[in-house]
């Protein structure tokens, strides 16, 4: 491959005199204190880019400050992360989309490897995993909670990724829209990860420096209730996505939970050829038949499942890769 093309001014294939359109995208609740200086600081490192601040439901000056620093400004009424990634993919048309929170906690510099990373090799996806030193930035209880979470991921989907939940990526155009958004909070993450890795999508990872947030700005995170919320949407997309192995899984207990309330049963009948517990005998062959159910819904899903993940395959071929060759 020849010489390599600039982030900034790179052409896509077959047209090499087209610039690369660039788009900088920042979901915002409340960051006032920060969003000034994340537009400013990505527009200097990605002074060709178009930065866009969608703004969720602030109650600060979150909006004026954004306009001023130079970022175009809209609104999404949704409440919630997911909501607003979902609007800005539909409505921003770009080559590259660089997705990052608007409290200042990531570098702006680490944007120009990520992208071009994402087009030298053909990249769909990614990711900046965070790197700090700084306990209040990065606390364990979210360290746990990610490491947790991503490694029942990577032990599903595939051993691709180390930081599931970064707020700091880039995408290629095919990614952003063949992607379905359907989630609404700060579960979209996930949902971006899950996505990737199901269509066994090219991805990548790039260190990238992690810093507190500063005076006057806080995290809108709740450790737990939104934990909760990720935990739930992976266990809901293992559903979507693998149902044979997700019915499978509740078939087997079903069929544990049967048999161990039958085995005192089956022993009294030996013993005595009595059965004197009728509910309990009634009950265990439900739950018997339960399971034997739940491994046919598996089967049957399991073929709706990978006509699904075809359809979203043949979509995300529909659109053109954005490849610079060097």
């Amino acid at each position: 491959m020849g010489e390599q093309l600039s982030t900034n001014q790179a052409a896509r294939p077959g047209a090499s005199d087209t610039l690369l359109r660039i788009a900088v995208l920042i979901p915002c609740h409340n960051e006032e204190a920060a969003i000034g200086k994340v537009v400013k600081a990505f527009a200097r490192e990605l002074p060709s880019a178009t930065i866009y601040v969608y703004d969720n439901n602030s109650t600060d000056r979150t909006i004026e400050v954004a306009r001023a620093a130079g970022a175009f400004v809209s609104v999404e009424r949704l409440q919630g992360k997911g909501n607003v990634v979902r609007r800005m993919f539909s409505d921003i048309e770009a080559d590259a989309y660089v997705l990052v929170d608007g409290d200042d906690t990531y570098e702006a510099a680490s944007a120009v490897p990520m992208l071009d990373m994402l087009f030298s090799e053909g990249i769909d996806m990614v990711t900046g995993t965070r790197v700090t030193s700084i306990a209040a930035a990065y606390r364990r209880g979210h360290r746990f909670g990610n490491a947790m979470l991503t490694g029942i991921v990577r032990s599903i989907f595939g051993n691709r990724i180390t930081d599931m939940l970064s707020g700091y990526r880039v995408f290629s155009r095919r990614f952003v829209k063949s992607f379905p958004a359907l989630s609404s909070g700060f579960e979209t993450e996930t949902e971006l990860t899950i996505h990737a890795l199901e269509l066994k999508m090219p991805l990548g990872e790039i260190e990238t420096p992690y810093r507190d947030r500063g005076e006057g700005s806080t995290s809108k995170l709740n450790t737990y209730k939104d934990g909760a919320r990720i935990l739930a949407t992976i266990v809901a997309l293992v559903k979507d996505q693998r149902p044979l192995q997700f019915f499978t899984i509740s078939g087997a207990i079903l069929f544990v939970l049967g048999v161990g309330l039958s085995v005192p049963i089956l022993i009294e009948f030996h013993r005595t050829h009595l059965v004197p517990r009728f509910p309990t005998a009634i009950l265990s062959t439900g739950i018997v038949l339960l399971s034997f159910l739940s491994m046919v819904c598996g089967l049957v899903l399991d073929s709706v499942a990978r006509g699904r993940k075809e359809a979203k395959r043949m979509t995300y071929l529909s659109i053109p890769a954005s490849i610079i060759r060097r």
